[in-house]
């Protein structure tokens, strides 16, 4: 292929060919569908077969959120290829990132590339996706730019999660996990039918313990989990095409924070100080509080780093069939208490301590209609929703420059949307895909004010941003024999634009960065060609206008992180899922992703040669690769095997990526990892109990989930080392 100005270089094709034509698992939930029972999912509103869905979807049931140790947001991305949710700075602030569109942003104010729902519900703050996950039924991974049958607008993708739901049977069961380092997880959950048509279930969560860090100076061990949640779902479904679902929820986060660890030299107090030597060992950390911070935030003189998190909310879901058109209504109200300390310097000298204190209300209201006739299936929906945060950012510097920054600020955003789409059936075979959004959507960024050492940097500000994007979608599907789905689609998504806030004293630093807009190509083919096999790929093309980069301004103590915007930029790759069942209770289902990016037209500030120089240096940055990894792969293997009346099953889950290259220079680059979990699980035939024995990460692989500077110090968070335990369950 002859490159032109503004292309690909060959190299990216070649490295996708291999891609497409790799064999790969998806996840084990497709094992139903290789054994002849179809996977029901509501990634386009409404209940279908995974198979017939012509767009790009990984579904993770909750055997598998079990036997990976997944009770967060941010384990999927072990789970299915192309997702990357990396922590900032070891924060709650989860920076998702799926086939390479993502956002790098350790603040609370702006909306995430990838959108988060739980039963519909958006969460569009990403500090509010940190609860701890429990009684979930699927989480259904959907791949590239949404909007037109969704609530919120975004360029990389969306995860939903839904819980089970209420029946008509009584039952109830638990779940108790013991692992290493004390740590503890149990759950449990009752259904129970109150009269005809109407049936609760309540469910609850907590875990505990799981420290496998220690202070490098004292000992003392960090990292304890201390997490509740529970929820109540109301299913009222009587005669006459009512139906509703009423959910309330509430979680509570009190946990050690993951510690960071120092990967070079930290000289303190610029020089002037003790000398703390990289860790050789990186579950060794370090930090502390200064008397300032403290009183500032009301945490006592001996603080850890960790989180003081509650999140509360309800929603109803309601249903009513017109006779050929259902109208649903979906409302929801959810709010964030948070508080945060981290020490970002690792240590126990004051060069980067932060706070966050975040109160965040988010209201929304979705009202859509939706039908078929024949050979047109149509949804149409408006959708309203409004953010209100009130958030401190305080930042300690006492030791390395001797100053002590706070940020204060609120902002409101409100979207308004109408959104629709239409499934055409051609012929028997072809069915046309065609849809819209529009949307209105405004942020307000209100008394933005900084000041440093005591003194007002910048004065309370306000600044404001409005988008008014369309955007749409459209897909050819062809079915040319049973068991065979063919599609390719071109999609327009577009990603909220918002504000920088982080330390800075220029009115310049908080100016609005742009909304960016994805145009996405995509080719794949979803089938079964024997009993026993499935085989699920597709290959993707995007073309980025606007890209949202965190990059950095050169302030007077150096880079300050700020949000630009790339004008050009493409990033193209593919997946392929597969899942075979060739034996009876046999189970083999590896996945693969493989994604390359370049920027395009970009020119950025050189954070690695301003620091060496002292000054601002930039750099045009077209025809550079944009870093996030290019590959991931894993697989699970299952084999349950009957015992009289019982089924033992051993399992395996596994997991690589590659190297992920980092924008801050080679220094905090992460090297590709490679991690296996296994489980040897016990029950009856009628599944009444379960006893299991796990292993995750035995082969004690050292890795980074991330890795970063904020002042002085370069640091890096770890992964957990090698664990094992016990998991008890019971069904009545």
């Amino acid at each position: 292929m002859q490159v032109q100005q503004g292309g690909y270089v060959p190299g990216a094709m070649k490295n996708l060919l291999p891609a497409v034509t790799l064999l790969a698992l998806t996840t084990p939930a497709l094992a139903e569908e290789a054994e002849g029972e179809p996977i029901l999912v509501t990634a386009q509103r409404r209940e279908q077969a995974a198979q017939d869905v012509g767009i790009t979807l990984s579904v993770i049931d909750e055997a598998v959120l079990a036997q990976r140790g997944i009770t967060n947001v941010n384990g999927l991305a072990d789970a299915t290829p192309s997702l990357e949710i990396e922590p900032a700075f070891g924060g709650g602030a989860p920076q998702f990132r799926l086939r390479g569109v993502g956002f790098q942003d350790y603040a609370t104010n702006n909306a995430p590339s990838v959108g988060v729902y739980v039963n519909e519900i958006a969460q569009p703050i990403p500090a509010m996706t940190q609860g701890l996950l429990f009684d979930i039924a699927r989480v259904e991974v959907l791949r590239g730019p949404q909007g037109t049958l969704y609530g919120r607008n975004t360029t990389g993708g969306a995860v939903n999660f839904v819980t089970n739901r209420p029946t008509g049977a009584l039952g109830s069961g638990a779940t108790l996990e013991l692992g290493r380092f004390g740590a503890l997880l149990g759950e449990a959950h009752l259904n129970a039918p109150l009269t005809d048509g109407v049936a609760v279930r309540v469910a609850g969560a907590v875990q505990q313990g799981g420290a496998y860090q220690y202070n490098r100076d004292t000992g003392r061990a960090l990292g304890d989990a201390d997490r509740l949640g529970a929820r109540a779902l109301l299913a009222i479904r009587p005669a006459g095409g009512f139906d509703a679902l009423l959910d309330l929820h509430w979680g509570r986060d009190r946990s050690e924070a993951v510690g960071l660890y120092l990967l070079d030299d930290l000289p303190t107090r610029a020089g002037a100080g003790p000398l703390i030597p990289a860790d050789r060992d990186r579950f060794a950390t370090g930090w502390g509080i200064s008397p300032r911070l403290a009183a500032d935030t009301g945490l006592p003189l001996g603080a850890v780093p960790g989180v003081d998190n509650e999140t509360r909310g309800a929603s109803a879901r309601l249903s009513y069939d017109l006779g050929g058109i259902t109208l649903t209504s979906l409302t929801s109200f959810d709010r964030l208490h948070r508080q945060q300390f981290g020490d970002w310097d690792a240590s126990a000298s004051v060069e980067a301590d932060t706070f966050f204190g975040s109160e965040a209300e988010v209201w929304s209201q979705e009202l859509r209609l939706s039908g078929s006739t024949g050979a047109l299936a149509w949804t149409a929906g408006a959708y309203w929703s409004q953010q209100q945060l009130d958030e401190r950012f305080f930042s300690d510097f006492i030791d390395v420059y001797g100053t002590y920054a706070r940020v204060t600020y609120a902002q409101e955003v409100e979207s308004l949307a109408l959104f629709g789409q239409a499934e055409l059936a051609l012929s028997p075979q072809w069915k046309l895909v065609a849809g819209l959004r529009y949307e209105e959507e405004t942020r307000d960024l209100q008394g933005f004010g900084t000041a440093f050492g005591g003194a007002q940097a910048l004065a309370p500000t306000d600044v404001g941003t409005r988008m008014r994007p369309l955007t749409g979608k459209l897909a050819l599907e062809w079915t040319p024999v049973d068991d065979l789905l063919l599609y390719a689609s071109i999609s327009r998504g577009v990603k909220s634009g918002g504000f920088t806030t982080y330390n800075t004293g220029n009115r310049s630093g908080i100016e609005p960065f742009a909304p960016e807009t994805l145009y996405a190509y995509e080719i794949g083919i979803k089938s079964e060609p024997t009993p026993w096999a499935q085989v699920n790929a597709a290959a993707f093309w995007y073309d980025y206008r606007d890209q949202q980069v965190l990059s950095a301004v050169y302030g007077v103590n150096g880079p300050v992180g700020r949000f630009t915007n790339a004008d050009r930029s493409r990033i193209a790759g593919a997946e392929v899922e597969l899942a075979l069942t060739p034996l009876p209770g046999l189970l083999l289902a590896p996945f693969a992703g493989f994604k390359h990016g370049r920027y395009l037209e970009f020119e950025d500030l050189d954070v690695p040669a301003s620091r060496a120089a002292g000054q601002a240096v930039f750099v045009d940055r077209d025809g550079e690769t944009i870093p996030f990894p290019r590959w991931s792969a894993g697989a699970q293997i299952a084999w349950e095997m009957p015992l009289g009346g019982l089924t033992l099953t051993p399992a395996s889950t596994l997991t690589w990526r590659s190297r992920y290259p980092s924008w801050l220079g080679q220094t905090y680059d992460i090297p590709a990892y490679f991690v296996v979990n296994a489980e040897l699980a016990l029950a009856p035939d009628d599944g009444s109990w379960r006893v299991a024995l796990w292993g995750r990460n035995i082969l004690g692989r050292e890795y980074d989930l991330t890795r970063n500077f904020f002042t002085s110090a370069d640091i890096a968070q770890p992964a957990r080392p090698a664990s094992y335990g016990v998991r008890i369950s019971a069904e009545y």
